[in-house]
């Protein structure tokens, strides 16, 4: 069918074009259905959705995605008709029947899903397959192969070291002190990290409050060699395609299949050039893992994985039941960081942070065993550490001079105080997440929660426990409103019951 095409000057991040339902009707598809587009030069393939007033009949709105490769004119005439859905979907449904794939099959479903041949409908029949039925650690193999396969891969032509978390546990900064810690003892540390999805504040969040993030290959392989070490956001990169694209659809789903984590942490890993990397697993409640016999599998599927790639992998099995530190949001957190590097930090971040870095000094023949976390602790007390940052930070285009106060907070804030004398017994980790986000966090760099107090402490009535920073009042409002309903902190004396009440 010939149609005349109306160019839609926004982007969907996906291939699709829009008919009118009635030329839908005659071409014969439905939304979602698969179908072939040429203009005068090039031809494509796109996904349908349709309208009934957006469009005259006639007209084929064509999205920016896919105008930048179709080169159609605005007015002019292109070519529609039904095409044949990938051959990945066949493998889709052989998953969902409870089938393990092949290497093949895996690579297929992962170049669709590149490509953008894929709706997200059919990747979230692949995830849920995944999560419903599991993997077997052949299968994770092959998906880790083939999310490497499908992007770039970097060689550093000398070791590489790196650390990644599972997440889950707000106020993870641990990676602004592991980086210059492992870098100033003279390993390799080129760290890509994500910006946040579900979080508060991912480590690309909170380092872009120093300095620039977004780097290509030559540039990051560069900064890297230089200072030994790098701290950028992965998605400029190209490295893994894949997972940004995954994880995209598993977030509405509220779901993270295991054989899909470890393929997407080992699959970014690799491509950087990793080759001795430890894995952060916080475990507490609230943490995506409860217990240490669930930490213990996921570690030991880790490993496995990791021989399979001839990396050198440990797991690192963290306290996870509430914030690391006492800071959530990008500026806050990045402030709470610099502050550790000048020795005046927290203990439960700087205990976490030379925990994990100690390992990777053990990895790199650095320090004999079980003695790397007394290194990385004489590297930070000593300022080497917060030297090296500084050097780091110049070359990423940040001011290597910056102080802790010189970091722009939120300037809206307001206190949530205790409501009886007491003791805390729990900090939630959702809520404090939650509570965060809806104060603009991470978008808005100076959004966020400073806790005054954690589990354990001992405080009284009109004590301020958390303040929630914004940088507009609606959103100050909004957060604040959510932490009344929330209740974030529990606070109890310590009588917790009296049997029977006297009446």
């Amino acid at each position: 069918m010939k149609l005349r095409a109306k160019i839609i000057d926004l982007k969907v991040g996906k291939r699709m074009v829009l008919l009118h339902e009635k030329d839908a009707l005659e071409i014969g598809v439905l939304a979602h259905d698969w179908v072939k587009i040429s203009s005068a030069k090039y031809k494509t393939a796109a996904f349908v959705d349709t309208t009934q007033s957006y469009l005259e009949q006639g007209e084929i709105g064509i999205f920016k995605d896919l105008h930048d490769q179709l080169k159609a004119k605005d007015g002019g005439t292109v070519s529609v008709s039904l095409a044949q859905p990938p051959e990945s979907i066949k493998f889709i449904h052989k998953q969902i029947e409870g089938e393990s794939l092949t290497k093949d099959e895996y690579f297929s479903i992962i170049r669709d899903v590149v490509d953008h041949k894929l709706s997200e409908i059919q990747i979230a029949a692949f995830l849920l397959a995944g999560e419903f039925h599991g993997s077997t650690i052949d299968e994770i193999e092959y998906l880790t192969r083939a999310m490497i396969e499908a992007g770039k891969v970097i060689d550093f032509d000398r070791s590489c070291y790196d650390k990644h978390s599972i997440g889950g546990v707000p106020g993870n900064k641990v990676s602004l002190l592991i980086v210059p810690i492992v870098a100033a003892a003279g390993l390799l540390i080129p760290k890509t990290s994500s910006r946040a999805i579900t979080s508060s504040s991912g480590t690309a969040d909170t380092m872009e409050v120093l300095a620039d993030v977004e780097f290509d290959i030559d540039e990051l392989k560069s900064i890297a060699l230089k200072a030994s070490g790098a701290i950028v956001w992965g998605g400029k990169l190209g490295i893994s395609p894949a997972d940004d694209l995954l994880i995209r659809v598993e977030h509405p789903l509220n779901i993270d299949p295991v054989g899909q984590m470890l393929a997407s942490i080992l699959s970014k890993k690799l491509s950087v050039g990793a080759d001795h990397v430890v894995i952060d697993i916080p475990i507490g409640a609230g943490a995506k893992v409860s217990t240490m016999e669930e930490a213990r599998k996921l570690a030991e599927s880790f490993v496995e994985l990791s021989e399979r790639f001839k990396m050198h992998l440990q797991c690192g099995i963290t306290y996870g039941g509430q914030p690391v530190g006492h800071t959530v949001g990008p500026a806050l957190e990045a402030r709470e960081a610099l502050l550790a590097l000048q020795g005046k930090g927290p203990a439960s971040l700087v205990e976490k942070a030379t925990a994990l870095a100690g390992i990777l000094l053990e990895m790199g023949f650095k320090a004999h065993p079980d003695e790397g976390k007394i290194l990385a602790k004489d590297i930070l007390a000593s300022g080497k550490a917060l030297k090296k940052m500084r050097e780091i930070i110049e070359i990423q285009g940040g001011n290597p001079k910056v102080q802790p106060q010189d970091i722009s907070i939120g300037h809206e804030t307001i206190a949530l105080k205790a409501p009886c004398d007491g003791f805390v017994t729990n900090v939630d980790n959702a809520a404090i997440t939650a509570i965060a986000r809806a104060a603009g966090a991470p978008r808005e760099k100076g959004a966020g929660i400073e806790l005054l107090w954690k589990r354990g402490c001992k405080i009284k009535k009109n004590d301020v426990l958390l303040q929630i920073h914004a940088e507009r009042n609606s959103k100050l409002n909004e957060a604040y409103t959510l932490a009344l309903k929330m209740n974030p902190i529990t606070i109890e004396g310590m009588l917790l019951r009296k049997i029977p009440k006297f009446t």
